[in-house]
């Protein structure tokens, strides 16, 4: 098949990422690959380094015509079979784009609800707006987790015969636990952190919904207990001055590490004796993916797309969001038992494993393209 993913990111986040695993593994199975998107930015040239094609789409402009002819253009040029989006403006002029084109199937990727987008009122309303508009252009929509499928039908009224899950997968064979040693001491090294210091790791978008607020609220009560430890909080956004101010307020600043954004997320999940993911609103995160192919214990909210992933008291500890009380005390029980924690990271890489490997997410998703779907 001729397929064209369309995506409007321009930084290289989890939704991009999971473009480029199935641009390269969709490309291995013999189909043609294209990528509608910005060629500015990070995700293009991630693109083109795997040999995919990047066709150029100006997400950035403001005439709405220009961006549907352009994806109209390439439909035709490349006899698009499937054209696939992700995202709230690319499946808005993806969705128009293909319409009438005579595509086998107009597929739209649902991480999460347009509802619940961390942007403006006005442009939620917008947003929200276009996608009801052009929503019943869809053949099939495919949700990355179970509670996706049960809020599609109830939100939007989308038939359940429209929609498949297809969990997101990681690269399994590039995560190495046995090997960790060999990065973690110059992680550690670098950030003065001792053999003898309990490093406790969180990684994400300094934004509302991953919660980091209730990890550093959460250190003094965990500090009453071990002094020895020391929180690395990987990641950029709006909220990194006030996160700092909170830490500075709780006379903690000495015990949290902001480390900026890193690309070594591997490397730094090496050197971690703990990983703590605090968030209040998620799709399906590829970072605890990420974290259970390492084989690392886990706290996390027990919110949905999560507990998915993780089964409380198996692959780690779920808690209430917002709660770090209940945080500190799931933290301070693996900390003090640690062969329940290799016990849980085992778990949680035998897991990913069983149910998360990026060849697994690759052979769904081709099922919902060969799947037969009324022509629109």
């Amino acid at each position: 098949m001729n397929i064209l993913l369309v995506i409007d990111g321009i930084l290289f986040g989890g939704g991009a990422r999971v473009y480029l695993q199935l641009a390269k593994g969709l490309a291995n199975r013999g189909h043609n690959v294209f990528v509608a998107c910005v060629p500015e930015g990070e995700v293009a040239p991630l693109l083109r380094n795997e040999g995919i094609e990047v066709l150029r789409v100006n997400f950035k402009s403001k005439n709405v015509f220009k961006i549907i002819l352009q994806i109209s253009k390439h439909i035709r040029a490349h006899s698009i079979d499937i054209v696939n989006s992700q995202g709230g403006r690319a499946d808005f002029y993806a969705r128009i784009a293909a319409k009438g084109q005579g595509v086998k199937g107009i597929i739209s990727t649902v991480a999460m609800l347009v509802e619940t987008y961390d942007i403006p009122l006005w442009k939620k309303v917008i947003y929200t707006g276009l996608d009801r508009l052009t929503e019943t252009f869809v053949n099939h929509f495919v949700v990355v987790s179970s509670s996706l499928k049960r809020a599609l039908p109830n939100v939007h009224r989308i038939p359940e015969n429209k929609i498949s899950i297809v969990h997101n997968g990681i690269e399994l064979k590039e995560y190495h636990p046995e090997h960790s040693d060999r990065h973690c001491r110059t992680i550690r090294d670098e950030y003065k952190i001792t053999d003898e210091q309990f490093l406790i790791g969180a990684i994400g978008r300094l934004v509302w919904q991953k919660g980091f607020e209730y990890l550093i609220r959460a250190v003094p009560d965990i500090l009453k207990y071990n002094r020895e430890v020391k929180i690395l909080i990987v990641g950029d956004g709006p909220l990194h001055g006030k996160l700092n101010e909170l830490a500075s307020k709780l006379g903690i600043s000495n015990h949290i590490i902001f480390s900026g954004f890193r690309r070594d997320i591997k490397e730094l999940l090496s050197c971690i004796d703990l990983f703590v993911v605090p968030s209040i609103l998620e799709g399906f995160p590829m970072v605890v993916l990420e974290a259970m192919a390492m084989a690392k214990p886990i706290v996390a909210s027990q919110i949905d797309g999560i507990t998915e992933q993780i089964s409380d008291g198996a692959e780690g500890i779920l808690i209430p969001p917002k709660n770090p009380e209940s945080l500190a005390v799931a933290v301070l029980r693996l900390m003090n038992n640690k062969d329940l924690a290799a016990r849980m990271g085992m778990s949680a890489r035998q897991k990913a494993e069983r149910c998360f490997s990026v060849e697994k997410m690759i052979i769904e998703t081709e099922k919902v393209y060969l799947s037969p779907r009324p022509l629109l």
